[in-house]
């Protein structure tokens, strides 16, 4: 505001933390330091899904229904949920360095023993490593982006690292396809072992914490562990970013990781190699929309819900169509469905950028955890959720699960849609009052893109900073 005012500053669609950020050019050390870092990441998304793709062999091979299996991966998903507050913790006290080591090595380890199972128990010990590992990857990444890049750089490189992280699902989708019919249960799990192994060996060697020069922050107490916990958790940015995460990422994740295959190929009639490109897709259309939607949020930080609740309409809708359709579905509408289910893993992000801008530095890594949390919840809940409906709706232990099973399992979903939808309005009313109460009032999207069009300031008036 001008010197000396006293009304309210109306803003458009630029974030007062953010707007005159310069786009500073990024040195070549930060760049590798983040390759390094998104590689273990992606790894770990490769980690995640190998099950995924392998749940009809699963079930062959430890002779389970399809709640058994669900079982596998809502454990998984559970803990790497659980797991996520305590991590966050963790990482704001020990950095990504030893976090992002430690992921791998526990991930390796889970996938061995998981080579190495005969039957449900020991399987389901293996995926939890998986889940503990995994737990302790993505986040330490971005912190990793937090520390290393600046101003409007950060959402961008935030969506990439999201997005191209998720080359590891393509890896799942296609290689280990490959090798599960070429070769054996053991083997390909035992080599996806090696590859964890070898990661862990890179992030020790070539990954570092924070920039030459950076000073060391001091090592906090429980007490202070406690108090910034209590904190970020009162903030109502960090709620808001768990329901967008909720909201936009659970639907794509059910569906990458588990039962997108069998739905595609037993509900819809397709061809193993028809679903396995459209999943591949589905990953594909991720990577091309995460850095529109980073730019987007870099340029229009304070319409993020907007963007949130964009990609959550077209999902429920699309998937609205496709479980009302008589009979199968066909290619075309399937292939609409995975291209908008490649926006939820993007759209998830946002929550990540909430965590950032509304927590100080210090508490990065715990405010990321809770806002992780979310989507994994929603994850695993509808997951447990689609494998009893499956078996309810199928006779006995067998896995031909027709359409209308498939159908009424994955109407499940909009339960969870309704309790994200329900958080991101409450939390954005609250974070919006606070601003009001802190004069800044936002003007109507149109008046603001009517700003940017015409060339305008982004502040009406200006902002004293």
């Amino acid at each position: 505001m001008p010197a000396g005012s006293c009304g309210p500053a109306v803003v458009s669609s630029v974030d007062v933390m953010t707007a005159s950020a310069p786009a500073t050019r990024t040195p070549r050390r930060a760049c590798v330091v983040w390759a390094v870092g998104l590689l273990a990441y992606a790894v770990a998304i490769f980690h995640r899904g190998s099950l995924g793709v392998a749940g009809v062999q699963a079930q062959e091979r430890f002779d389970a229904g399809a709640s058994a299996i669900s079982l596998f991966l809502v454990l998984q998903l559970a803990v790497y949920a659980a797991m996520q507050v305590p991590v966050g913790i963790a990482l704001d006290r020990f950095g990504s360095r030893r976090l992002i080591v430690a992921g791998a090595l526990t991930m390796a380890a889970g996938q061995l023993v998981l080579a190495l199972a005969g039957d449900v128990p020991t399987a389901v010990a293996a995926r939890v490593l998986v889940g503990a590992g995994d737990a302790m990857t993505f986040i330490s990444v971005l912190r990793v982006v937090q520390v290393w890049f600046t101003g409007r750089t950060v959402p961008i490189v935030t969506q990439l690292t999201g997005i191209l992280g998720q080359i590891g699902s393509v890896v799942a989708a296609y290689p280990l396809v490959t090798l599960l019919r070429d070769t054996s249960w053991s083997a390909t799990f035992s080599g996806a072992a090696a590859v964890g192994v070898l990661v862990a060996v890179l992030v020790l060697v070539a990954l570092q914490d924070t920039p030459d020069g950076t000073p060391p922050a001091a090592p906090a107490g429980m007490a202070q562990v406690r108090a910034n916990l209590a904190a970020t958790w009162r903030e109502s940015g960090t709620q808001l970013g768990l329901y967008s995460h909720l909201v936009t990422q659970f639907s794509g994740t059910v569906f990458a990781l588990l039962w997108g295959y069998p739905f595609l190929t037993l509900g819809q009639g397709l061809s193993p190699a028809t679903a396995a490109t459209l999943l591949t897709l589905l990953v594909v259309m991720g990577m091309g929309f995460g850095p529109l939607l980073g730019r987007l949020v870099g340029r229009w930080p304070l319409r993020r819900s907007n963007l949130v609740f964009g990609i959550t309409v077209a999902t429920v809708v699309t998937w609205t169509v496709v479980l009302l359709w008589p009979g199968t579905a066909p290619l075309w509408l399937l292939v609409v469905l995975v291209l908008v289910l490649g926006t939820n893993g993007p759209g998830s992000m946002i929550g990540f950028d909430y965590a950032r801008t509304e927590n100080p530095v210090e508490r990065a890594g715990s405010a990321s955890g809770v806002v992780n949390v979310g989507g994994f919840v929603a994850s695993l809940c509808t997951v447990l959720a689609i494998g009893a409906v499956l078996d309810a709706m199928t006779p006995g232990a067998s896995t031909a699960y027709d359409l209308d099973a498939f159908r009424a399992a994955f109407a499940v979903q909009y339960v969870f849609w309704a309790i994200g939808v329900v958080g991101v309005v409450r939390h954005r009313r609250h974070v919006r009052a606070r601003m009001a109460r802190d004069g800044i009032v936002l003007v109507p999207l149109r008046v603001a893109m009517g700003a940017r069009l015409r060339g305008g300031s982004a502040y009406l008036p200006p902002i004293e900073r």
